[in-house]
């Protein structure tokens, strides 16, 4: 199980061409870790938890988006920023995918 938890996914990349899969394994970790609500609307996590989050998301960001978020303490800003400008590669990614 330790060789499951020492796996890492693939940082964010700035065009977020890896976008979907990125938020996918995001959620899973997260969940995974029962930190998920650091995430959610709610956000009715611990200072600790928000902090661990803040840790995980800024380490699976590419280096041009730490800068972005360098001084927001809430993980749930980046993540909400995050999701606004890249949603809409759904409308795009995942039709190509089906007809493929």
């Amino acid at each position: 199980m330790a060789n499951i938890e020492n796996r890492n996914f693939i940082t964010l990349d700035i065009s977020g061409k890896n976008y979907l899969s990125w938020v996918f394994d995001v959620k899973l970790h997260l969940s995974a870790r029962k930190l998920r609500q650091a995430i959610d609307e709610e956000n009715i996590a611990s200072n600790d938890e928000c902090a661990i989050t803040r840790i995980f998301l800024r380490h699976h960001i590419d280096d041009g988006l730490k800068c972005e978020y360098l001084t927001v303490e809430n993980p749930l800003e980046p993540w909400q920023n995050l999701n606004d400008r890249l949603e809409h590669l759904k409308a795009v990614v995942l039709p190509k995918a089906l007809n493929d």
